[in-house]
């Protein structure tokens, strides 16, 4: 993303870069922040190598908004750097990181998670989106 930032064409907002970058870092850490304080309260592994290690599956706190506030959190981090550089190009980074996220983290996670919870997991993904 930093080699991108200077390739045209740029953001259009160039006088609230910082501002807006400085607002998404601080929501972003806020969503990883209550994903981590949810899973450390109930008690469940909060490493994402080892979803089969889930003691508890977790709805409550942030999980209520979705299923990967983590992840969430750290999109928004990498959304904040490429308004940050101001680089149009820099927006792949995050796009990128969704993409690659589904495919191979959260796909495979909710296919463990579905192992162990069950329907109970199937009716919480009906209800909580996977990003936003």
């Amino acid at each position: 993303m930093w080699m991108l930032a200077p390739v045209p064409p740029a953001l259009p907002f160039a006088d609230f870069r910082t501002p807006a970058a400085i607002l998404l870092v601080l929501i972003g850490i806020a969503f990883d922040f209550a994903g981590v304080v949810n899973f450390l309260q109930s008690r469940t592994t909060i490493n994402p190598l080892r979803p089969h290690k889930a003691a508890v599956l977790v709805t409550r706190g942030i999980y209520r908004l979705t299923r990967n506030p983590m992840y969430v959190g750290l999109a928004l981090l990498l959304l904040a750097w490429a308004v940050f550089w101001g680089s149009l190009w820099g927006l792949l980074g995050p796009v990128l990181f969704v993409l690659y996220m589904n495919r191979f983290q959260i796909g495979p996670e909710e296919r463990v998670l579905r192992g162990i919870f069950g329907e109970a997991y199937d009716a919480y993904a009906a209800r909580v989106r996977r990003w936003l």
